[in-house]
């Protein structure tokens, strides 16, 4: 299936990875993700990235409507 996704604008995840550098996921689009040594380097690829799932998506992208980011704080029982 030819998904058509131009001026599509997608959500994306950055995580700092453990071992050095980020990784990043869409979660638009089940099993896309990347990575990178920085964050700019870790964005540039998940396009690419989302690019190439697209190409190869069977169905249209999930659409997440009304996404925000929101903090939490835990108090330490321990503390």
């Amino acid at each position: 299936m030819k998904v058509n996704y131009k001026n599509q604008t997608f959500p994306v995840i950055v995580q700092e990875d453990e071992a050095g550098g980020y990784v990043v996921i869409n979660p638009s689009l089940e099993g896309c993700y990347s990575q990178g040594e920085t964050i700019e380097e870790a964005l540039k690829n998940i396009k690419e990235a989302t690019e190439l799932c697209l190409e190869d998506a069977k169905e249209a992208p999930k659409k997440l409507n009304n996404i925000s980011l929101h903090l939490i704080s835990l108090k330490s029982r321990y503390a």
